[in-house]
């Protein structure tokens, strides 16, 4: 969504609209892809994230109206949190094919 670039699901951040802390409308991570409602899906680097931003992509993609108000702040802590569970399951392929 940010970068433009194609990859495969598992590469990539799901994310939805949710609320944040202060029960705003925000962009919220769903890393497990389970949460309900349309969502978007973008690669877990800041770089893509910052480029989302500034293309204000997040309420094309969402398809949600005020999309000015629509904080993305939830995602970016997400990813500097490094608890993306994309990178972690991509790795772990990696190594268990390497293993082999």
């Amino acid at each position: 969504m940010g970068c433009r670039e194609r990859a495969t699901k598992d590469e990539l951040l799901r994310l939805v609209v949710g609320s944040d802390s202060h029960g705003h409308p925000a962009v919220v991570p769903d890393p497990g892809g389970g949460a309900a409602g349309r969502g978007a899906h973008l690669h877990p680097t800041t770089a893509c994230l910052d480029l989302a931003v500034r293309r204000k992509a997040f309420a094309r993609a969402l398809r949600v109206s005020g999309g000015p108000g629509l904080s993305s702040a939830p995602v970016a802590e997400h990813l500097a949190a490094g608890t993306s569970t994309t990178s972690s399951t991509i790795s772990s392929t990696e190594d268990s094919e390497a293993v082999r």
